[in-house]
């Protein structure tokens, strides 16, 4: 069996991973949204889930909101009823694409009303952040149009800028934006933000707390995920990460289903270029489960990254290095992917074992008796769903 070196041991255990509050509500596609058994109720109840995942794998102790979908009268008490579950409140997501107004834009329409409107959901968004210690305020944008002509692309990229200007001026000393970006949907001719470069020039004129969030959904077949992610790491823009897979588009489907070995060239670069464990790299996953079990699907998810992980950090940097300097293409290829062939899952059972963790975290979970008890319980009463 693989043993775990003392340094790979020690950077797994440093490892975290947030959750989505939405991952656990009800989801589906955009002809269904399928309700569940036992699904959470409000966001009191999607916490209790996601502490559960930090329970049986040790690896996710926070979990990321979405307002207005988690919203509630208390955001102190949401933050103290994560804490007493063992977790905590991370990213908060805005919202500015399920409201009539935000038809055709929101922070980069041409209204001012409507702009406006849009700049103070963010503002109510870091007053969220101020009652639950959130550092990030994450930023997606389902803006652009679908035909040429119907708009001015620069002047929405002006009105853009000034937007998140007022946005980021907004943050404390202590508080970062995040903007993610899209290639395409809903908006089909053009998007406003459809790449990391139109991202990293929008934060770039911002300041040194706005940065670019990594869908690794949110690419075009083929595209070369990790070259982004040195690229970004490199230029000091990685602020975080959306972990889930896509077989064509944005399917938000579990990291590491569709390409592992992506997954694993990803970390590779994550690893090469510092990120692993930095505080400024945040990872999350963006998935929703429409056919699996949410909790399960969760737990399925952050086991995939820590295998990935575990095999990137097997990769010998200085033989790897050697072959690169002596153009030795096979040699440097044999070195990579040995390890990303190393079947880490016995050393991993073991080593979780070894921290008071369950070895199978999703047999552990099975066995606990909380599934059927929340389906038992949560009888009644609305199921947060999308838009709840």
């Amino acid at each position: 069996m693989t043993t775990l070196s003392p340094d790979v041991q020690s950077a797994l255990a440093a490892q975290a991973i947030e959750l989505p509050s939405w991952a656990f509500g009800n989801s589906g596609t955009r002809f269904r949204v399928f309700p569940t058994a036992g699904t959470p109720r409000d966001p009191f109840e999607k916490i209790a889930d996601a502490a559960q995942v930090h329970r049986h794998t040790g690896l996710a102790p926070s979990i990321a909101l979405h307002i207005p979908w988690d919203r509630v009268a208390d955001y102190g008490a949401l933050r103290r009823h994560a804490e007493d579950l063992g977790v905590t409140l991370g990213t908060i997501n805005s919202n500015t694409f399920q409201d009539e107004d935000y038809k055709f834009g929101a922070l980069t329409h041409h209204d001012d009303r409507i702009r406006q409107k849009a700049v103070d959901h963010h503002f109510a968004c870091i007053d969220v952040m101020d009652a639950t210690g959130s550092r990030d305020l994450k930023i997606w944008l389902a803006e652009g149009s679908n035909y040429p002509g119907q708009n001015d692309m620069r002047s929405r990229q002006d009105r853009l800028h000034d937007s998140l200007r007022r946005i980021y001026e907004r943050l404390s000393d202590r508080q970062r934006l995040v903007l993610e970006y899209k290639f395409f949907e809903p908006a089909f001719y053009h998007t406003d933000v459809p790449d990391w470069g139109t991202s990293y020039v929008q934060v770039a004129a911002l300041g040194d707390r706005a940065m670019v969030c990594l869908d690794t959904g949110h690419h075009a077949p083929g595209t070369n995920i990790e070259f982004i992610v040195m690229q970004l790491l490199r230029l000091g823009r990685l602020g975080s990460f959306d972990f889930n897979s896509r077989f064509y588009a944005d399917d938000d489907l579990i990291v590491g289903a569709a390409d592992p070995f992506q997954l694993f060239r990803i970390l590779v670069e994550v690893i090469r270029g510092g990120a692993l464990n930095n505080p400024e790299v945040a990872f999350m996953l963006d998935q929703c489960h429409n056919i699996e079990a949410k909790i399960p699907g969760q737990i399925r998810s952050v086991l995939n990254v820590q295998e990935m992980t575990a095999r990137a950090l097997l990769v010998d940097r200085e033989a790897l290095a050697a072959a690169q300097r002596s153009n030795d293409v096979l040699t440097a290829n044999g070195i990579l992917m040995d390890a990303f062939h190393t079947d880490v899952r016995p050393a991993l059972a073991a080593w979780r074992e070894s921290r008071g963790l369950p070895a199978d975290p999703l047999a552990a979970y099975a066995a606990s008796g909380y599934q059927q008890s929340i389906e038992a319980d949560r009888v009644g009463g609305a199921q947060a769903g999308w838009g709840a």
